[in-house]
């Protein structure tokens, strides 16, 4: 039976508790700290070589990574293959250890030029404690992912300021409109216009009009709660702050925004961008609130620009979005601008 994402993030989470820890801090966390200078990676050429690993779940059908690896190969870009791609340890791509070991190894490759990975799911959180923040200052390069990269590239981001991008994985597909985002943005250097497309049959929605201005931060929701309380993330004041979810219900989503706002990171927020919510539906609607009203909850009494709807998600065309970049957002045109380009 095929299990949901949340049915695999109930189970893997409490699995996860049985399994060796890397690097485990005793630390106090010290959250919502000031992120050092920004840093902006190389923009990518053709010749350069990309890292291609799995910092999560394991790869179990290869089909869709060797398409992705063919594309970007089609683009005329090197790879470098990590180890992670073919292991297996329970539902991790290997341990921790070999996960962070590998990802380390990349990140010091100064031929490596980019680090792209082949598919989220569970187990980025566990190799934060173990990455080697300084080497990634002294030698920047692009970090691309979604899902569970979000706490990669919100941690890096918090931790070095280095721009780190929510994009498109190995196994999400690889299509003109992904990877045209991909190019804009990570190639030619365009301060891009994020502007919604008027044939998507799933519109965006306006929850407060406006226009504002902000460093943009985000990604996946329920990874970004899973390390709220941790030292892996950035003060959050004038902040744009962009989510998206999948296969989560309205209650969950609910829940998981009530933690943010406890938290603390709503109050100084200067605009939200909710991207997709695929397959967020109640199970029993007649006894629930619809995605649209939980969002209007939280959002409408901040009184900020907010929408919902970007072209950011586990969508088959999705942008590719840079995290800590100045931006602009126009809720009521469901549009940001980048303020200036996010390579160099």
């Amino acid at each position: 039976m095929k299990r949901s994402r949340r049915d695999f993030i109930r189970t893997t989470g409490l699995a996860g508790l049985g399994l060796p820890l890397l690097g485990m801090s005793s630390a106090d966390p010290k959250p919502q700290q000031e992120t050092p200078g920004i840093i902006k990676p190389p923009a990518l050429k053709k010749g350069d070589t990309i890292g291609i690993t799995c910092p999560a779940t394991a790869v179990w059908n290869m089909e869709s990574i060797g398409k992705f690896m063919e594309t970007l190969t089609a683009m005329g870009f090197k790879l470098k293959i990590g180890k992670t791609l073919t292991e297996k340890y329970g539902y991790f791509a290997g341990s921790d250890e070999l996960r962070a070991g590998e990802l380390n190894g990349m990140i010091a490759d100064k031929s490596v030029k980019a680090i792209f990975c082949g598919k989220g799911g569970w187990g980025c959180a566990r190799l934060l404690d173990s990455l080697d923040y300084e080497a990634l200052k002294q030698n920047p390069k692009i970090l691309l992912g979604f899902s569970d990269i979000t706490s990669l590239l919100i941690a890096v981001y918090a931790k070095t300021g280095l721009v780190t991008f929510h994009g498109p994985v190995g196994n999400s597909g690889w299509n003109d409109f992904s990877k045209n985002w991909v190019v804009e943005v990570l190639m030619n250097k365009q301060a891009v216009s994020y502007t919604y497309p008027e044939k998507d049959k799933d519109p965006f929605h306006t929850i407060n009009p406006g226009t504002a201005q902000g460093v943009l931060v985000g990604g996946n929701l329920s990874v970004l709660s899973g390390i709220i309380g941790s030292s892996y993330l950035p003060a959050w004041k004038n902040k744009i702050l962009f989510l998206e979810e999948a296969e989560e219900e309205p209650y969950s989503i609910d829940r998981m925004l009530t933690h943010l706002k406890l938290a603390g990171v709503m109050k100084d927020l200067s605009g939200i961008i909710f991207g997709k919510c695929t397959k967020c539906l109640a199970e029993e609607p007649d006894k629930a609130f619809t995605l649209k009203e939980v969002l209007e909850m939280h959002f409408k009494p901040l009184g900020i620009p907010a929408f919902y709807g970007a072209m950011i998600g586990h969508i088959e065309n999705k942008y590719t979005v840079p995290l800590g970049i100045p931006c602009e957002m126009d809720a009521a045109a469901g549009s940001m601008k980048l303020m200036e380009a996010a390579v160099v």
